[in-house]
This record gives structure tokens, C-alpha cells and sequence, in this order.
């Protein structure tokens, strides 16, 4: 559909809403039945209304995204309580976990240096190719869409309606920063137009987000992409990778799906070397 044509079926809306102002009220027309099923906001979200906003929770990124002309992407998965080195920690319980966040802040700095890496290839290809795409909040995703605007790039954020984070951090493009209540349609959009993924030290967030890619890759469901894993001593400590494959749950070359690594130029050669790109 063109642009002209999408103009008209928006004024035909608008016109429809605006001929509703405007009859008389009445009995009938106060009534909920009678509202635009569209502007209801009631009806949308009964039970039985779910798959609808399902499909819309699908279809509202993917059409900014196709105008926007995004082609293909770089994920960036990880803690969300991980702090900018030299910021004090917000989420710790006790002092242990201070000492642990305050440690890890590296990984802030890294995944921020290698989102920009990222999206200075981004911008060889116009801001189409390899953007960066965060899950909106702060920590890690944070360091991911800062990266981006370090290097005067856009990027993207699929924030989700959460009580500890309640508004999208201040370094994603403003037109790309989507909202989600359905966390299976977001993971759907970091994976649909992504080449690469990065995942840095997190949570169960993150671990549910790395381990649905692998078994994704594994079961044939998406192609093969590199999948780096930030910090292998973080990693080997809290996943025993090796026991799953001695245990005969995974196979052993599953072990080949993904790759430790440590700094972002060695994160960005890997990619590089997959796509034939600028090492």
C-alpha cells in the first residue's frame, strides 16, 4: 500500500470518528455497544480479545520498522542492574552483591563500546543494516543504545511494561522505542531481523532470552548467527555448558553454538568474519 493510499484510509477513520462526536447523545449512543470497536478500550481488553492484541503487538513494530527501512540488526542481551563503572549499584541486597555489580560495571562499558563498533557499521549501510536493538532499559541495554548514539547512529528499544522499569532509557531513537506487554511477541522482534547476538552477564531475564535463541538455532527453527557471550568466567561459573552435553541432554557440538568472548573488537571480528565486513 502506498503512502498516499495508507493517508486516505487514515482520513476515512478520522472521519468516521469525528461524524461520532458529532450525533446528538442519547440513550443509544452513551450506550458501550455503540462505541467504535477500535476506541474500545474495554472490549480490547477482555479475555477473549487476547489473540487481537496479540496480533497487534506484532504488527505495530513491524510496520515502523519495514517505513523505517530496517533491514537487519544486532542484539544486545543483559543484566538490567549491572551500573556504569564509577555509579553506585541501585539494586543491591546486601554487601556481596554490591561488590559483585560494581565488578561487572565493565561489562556496562564493554557492551557500550561494542554497540558502537556495531552501529558504525550501521551507518556504511545508511542506519538499515546492523542497528543496534536493546530491550529499552537500563544496565546493559542502556550501555547498548548509548553506544549507538556515541557513534551518531540510531537504535532501537523493546521496553515491556515492568514496575522496576518504568520509563525506556534516554538513549534509544525516539520513533524505534516500542513498548510491549507480551514478552513472547518481544522476543519475537529481537530475533526476526536479527544477524548477531550479544549477550552480556544478567539475569533470569537474560538467561531466558539466550537460551529460547539457542534452542531456536538448535531445533532448526532460525538460521544459524553468531551468538557472543560476554565474559567466559561469569558464564562458566553460574552454566555448567560441558555437564549438559556429558549428560547427553544436549549434543555435544551444540557447544559450538555460541562463543566466549571478551571486549567488544573481539565481539565485532566474529561478526565481521560471518558477514565478510570491515574486521
Amino acid at each position: 500500500m502506498s503512502r498516499k493510499d495508507r493517508h486516505s484510509k487514515l482520513r476515512s477513520v478520522e472521519a468516521d470518528i469525528a461524524k461520532v462526536q458529532e450525533i446528538p447523545q442519547t440513550p443509544q449512543t452513551e450506550s458501550p455497544a455503540y462505541t467504535l470497536a477500535f476506541r474500545d478500550d474495554d472490549f480490547l481488553r477482555r479475555d477473549d480479545m487476547r489473540p487481537v492484541r496479540l496480533q497487534l503487538e506484532l504488527l505495530k513494530p513491524e510496520t515502523i520498522l519495514n517505513e523505517a527501512g530496517i533491514r537487519s540488526t544486532v542484539v544486545l542481551f543483559g543484566g538490567a542492574r549491572l551500573p556504569e563503572p564509577g555509579v553506585e549499584p541501585w539494586s543491591f541486597k546486601n554487601e556481596t552483591q554490591r561488590e559483585n555489580l560494581k565488578k561487572n560495571s565493565k561489562y556496562y562499558a564493554e557492551a557500550r563500546r561494542f554497540a558502537e563498533r556495531v552501529s558504525r557499521e550501521a551507518l556504511k549501510h545508511d542506519g538499515k543494516e546492523y542497528v543496534v536493538v536493546t530491550g529499552g532499559g537500563p544496565g546493559v541495554m542502556e550501555a547498548g543504545n548509548r553506544g549507538a548514539t556515541d557513534a551518531d547512529a540510531p537504535s532501537i528499544g523493546l521496553n515491556i511494561v515492568l514496575r522496576q522499569e518504568p520509563v525506556p532509557n534516554a538513549y534509544i531513537t525516539p520513533e524505534l522505542c516500542f513498548n510491549f506487554h507480551y514478552f513472547a511477541i518481544r522476543k519475537m522482534h529481537f530475533l526476526m531481523r536479527a544477524k548477531a547476538i550479544a549477550v552480556f552477564p544478567g539475569g533470569f531475564g537474560t538467561m531466558d532470552e539466550l537460551f529460547e535463541t539457542l534452542t531456536l538455532i538448535q531445533t532448526e527453527r532460525m538460521e544459524r548467527l553468531p551468538i557472543l557471550l560476554f565474559g567466559e568466567s561469569f558464564w562458566r561459573r553460574i552454566i555448567n555448558f560441558e555437564a549438559l552435553a556429558e549428560e547427553g541432554t544436549i549434543a555435544p557440538d551444540d557447544l559450538d553454538l555460541f562463543r566466549f568472548v571478551e571486549t567488544a573488537e573481539e565481539g565485532w571480528k566474529i561478526i565481521a568474519d560471518a558477514y565478510g565486513l570491515d574486521g
